[in-house]
């Protein structure tokens, strides 16, 4: 209910903002929306890798072109279906993220940030992929310049600390051949309305968890087609995402993670997003015992097959709630 109360807010606001935008300048932004849902597609579908990054170019100056026009704010690009474009609770500013694919072991993020200013003038902040260029992504906090790239999913989450906004993002990387990443980024915006992407946000010391440290943003690295889920559930609000085990049983190494049917998560707490180790705790009746099945063998090694049925019935059984790859 809540995610649909904010989900009608948003349409509303911006019905209402499109009203803003001169009639022959919203007809300027339907053709140029056509020929971005042209583009969009070609730059992920086309079988030429050179094919696909001209358009990839191309998308981007005309994507540019388009946000010039005065208050294109308000304006969704809604046939662009193949490049996010998230709302901030608050309208304060938009995210556009999407993805380059060189080939199946090379994928890389485009983005931008339009702030909403009043004037109706553009103010476009460009987010540059920096992954090539650091070994431990989580280390620090970036700029629009050095940005850890992520196509942005499902609905950006708004907390207020200390007077201070703070927006988490849920992103998508297909990573490489081997795994696949989903990123949890808290956005803020300095006095100068820059943008700074991380921070101390993640507690884990109430848990036997060893993160590592130190995190200034939340990564879920899986085996490639893993199907591991990370959202937000509006009913418990927290973050809850998958339990990873490992098939090779070694969970040190990413590409060999799965669900196993279990859940954590991530509850906002006095300006952190404190981690919860286990969401659901079956609760067993007076006198029931429990009959368990066992996960791995004599040898302790996962029994995959196990794995996989167990998984599947705790899925249907307490999925949670939410959007997201």
């Amino acid at each position: 209910m809540k995610k649909m109360l904010i989900v009608l807010c948003l349409s509303s606001v911006l019905q209402a903002g499109a009203q803003k935008i001169a009639g022959s300048d919203m007809q300027l932004l339907k053709q140029t929306e056509d020929s971005l849902a042209v583009l969009c597609k070609k730059m992920i579908r086309d079988d030429n890798p050179s094919k696909r990054f001209e358009a990839d170019s191309l998308f981007t100056r005309t994507l540019v072109r388009a946000l010039r026009i005065p208050n294109s704010f308000w304006y969704n690009f809604d046939s662009v279906i193949t490049v996010s474009q998230l709302y901030a609770p608050d309208s304060s500013f938009r995210i556009f993220t999407w993805q380059y694919q060189k080939d199946e072991d090379y994928f890389r993020q485009r983005g931008a940030i339009q702030m909403n200013t009043q004037d109706g003038s553009l103010k476009l902040i460009p987010l540059l992929d920096g992954s090539d260029f650091t070994a431990t992504p989580t280390d620090s906090i970036r700029t629009g310049r050095n940005w850890i790239g992520a196509i942005y999913y499902g609905e950006i989450l708004e907390n207020t600390y200390n007077n201070q906004k703070y927006y988490t993002l849920f992103g998508y990387d297909d990573n490489n051949i081997s795994s696949t990443k989903k990123w949890l980024e808290v956005l803020h915006f300095d006095e100068a309305g820059n943008p700074q992407f991380g921070g101390r946000f993640f507690d884990y010391k109430d848990d036997s968890l060893k993160a590592p440290q130190p995190a200034y943003r939340f990564c879920l690295e899986y085996k490639k087609d893993g199907r591991a889920r990370m959202v937000y559930d509006a009913e418990m609000n927290m973050i809850i995402f998958d339990h990873l085990v490992s098939e090779a049983n070694d969970q040190s190494k990413k590409f060999t993670l799965i669900p196993d049917g279990d859940y954590e998560g991530f509850k906002w707490t006095n300006g952190k997003w404190v981690h919860v180790n286990k969401i659901f705790d079956q609760q067993l009746e007076d006198g029931q015992a429990p009959m368990p099945e066992p996960l791995k063998d004599d040898a302790g090694n996962n029994n995959e097959q196990k794995l996989q049925q167990q998984s599947e019935k705790n899925r249907a059984k307490k999925k949670p709630k939410g959007q997201g790859f």
